[in-house]
């Protein structure tokens, strides 16, 4: 009972009618099923943190973010678009996808890093963290006419995400090593959790319970495990080679994690329950973004085709495709004449990629079928795009991390 209650508040806060939450709401087979012969091949249900909705699949945590027909009535009447924050531009593009055009370009903040949408999709925040300086932001953008808002100061916003409950935005305090749990929609400060070993905090993925989130350390070779519910910090891994940890992306059965090394140029596995490093995917040069297939069958990684935290143009840039199965890589595809692929989103129907060409100031759009790209001119520096509408029934932050 406690479970559909929490379902239907949640329910209620993505927009969702009473019928639909009922529906939502009601128990799967798996769930009232008695035990078979094989049941102890079916995973078992998961306990997940008051107020977040339930895993439908708890082999799949990316299920209901699966296609178009996933898509939540919330974002029935949001434009289809994708927003680009250009780091040194100060600025978001905004492309028409039909089209491969930049319909519209207009300033935000200082050193705008990532556009990261809201746990409850009604709002498309892009993170000014202001480097260097102590006047950082964050821009609200409508979803519904692609026009921004009126900016929030919010100390350091190099990334942010939310708690899968909704409760908590986590804006993550790069310079600070610190994370603030805050208010998701004032932005109000409710809470922080200092990192002192934590040099360079900036990317995370949650557990599929939601009870903890792993956050990669950029310039400290650390990995850092957080207690969302109780706000403190488990501990600290160091990991084995590399040194420099990008992105980080949960696998999905939501407890084994995939972390992008741009020194390392592969993915680390890690165990996020046990906190153990449990194995290394090489990819390429500069490991850098993980998006997941629509489908969850395959991760696409984002190779930066450089080591150093401000690269060249034109540097040996690749998208390797790694089958979740088996944990290799089955496909790369080189940026032609050289780029550098660093964040982004797979396209609704799942069959574009879009990624930032963070140093040549495009953006590549990828057809996840052949590799063949095409190639669109934006700002200066461009950085973590979302794409939007995006299928599933909430979000936990970044560019646009579904469930």
């Amino acid at each position: 009972m406690r479970l559909k209650t929490s379902l239907l508040a949640a329910c209620a806060l993505l927009g969702w009618g009473s019928a639909q939450a009922q529906e939502a709401a009601a128990p799967t087979q798996q769930q009232v099923a008695a035990p078979s012969p094989t049941a102890s091949a079916v995973p078992p249900t998961v306990q997940t943190i008051p107020g977040m909705p339930p895993v439908i699949d708890p082999s799949n945590i990316y299920s209901e973010a699966s296609g178009p027909d996933k898509l939540s009535p919330v974002v029935a009447h949001d434009l289809t678009r994708v927003y680009v924050p250009n780091l040194r531009g100060n600025s978001v593009s905004v492309i028409d996808p039909s089209t491969f055009k930049v319909v519209d370009t207009f300033p935000v903040g200082r050193s705008p890093q990532h556009v990261v949408p809201s746990w409850d999709l009604r709002t498309l925040w892009t993170t000014n963290n202001s480097e260097g300086r102590s006047d950082g932001s964050l821009t609200p953008i409508d979803p519904t006419t692609g026009k921004p808002g009126k900016a929030i100061p919010v100390d350091d916003p190099y990334n942010m995400y939310f708690t899968p409950d909704g409760q908590n935005a986590i804006v993550v305090a790069e310079a600070h090593r610190r994370l603030d749990f805050r208010d998701p929609h004032t932005m109000a400060l409710k809470g922080s959790v200092e990192a002192p070993l934590c040099e360079g905090i900036n990317h995370a993925a949650f557990s599929a319970d939601g009870r903890y989130a792993l956050f990669t350390c950029e310039f400290g070779r650390y990995l850092a495990k957080v207690d969302t519910v109780n706000r403190k910090l488990l501990g600290m891994l160091k990991l084995s080679k590399g040194g420099m940890p990008q992105d980080v992306l949960a696998a999905p059965d939501g407890h084994k994690f995939y972390v992008a090394d741009m020194h390392a140029d592969g993915l680390f596995i890690i165990d996020g329950d046990s906190f153990k490093e449990t194995g290394f995917i090489p990819t390429g040069i500069g490991t850098h973004g993980i998006y997941p297939s629509r489908d969850a069958k395959f991760i696409y990684v984002a190779n930066r085709g450089s080591h150093k935290v401000h690269g060249p143009r034109h540097s040996k840039g690749s998208v390797s495709v790694v089958d979740v199965a088996t944990d290799k890589v089955v496909k790369t595809w080189p940026i032609p004449g050289g780029g550098s692929p660093d964040m982004g989103n797979v396209s609704a129907d799942g069959k574009l990629l879009w990624l930032s060409g963070r140093f040549d100031d495009v953006v590549y759009a990828i057809d996840t079928e052949t590799g063949s790209m095409k190639i669109i001119p934006v700002g200066a520096e461009p950085h973590g795009l979302t794409v939007w509408p995006q299928p599933g029934r909430y979000s936990v932050g970044h560019t646009g991390i579904m469930r």
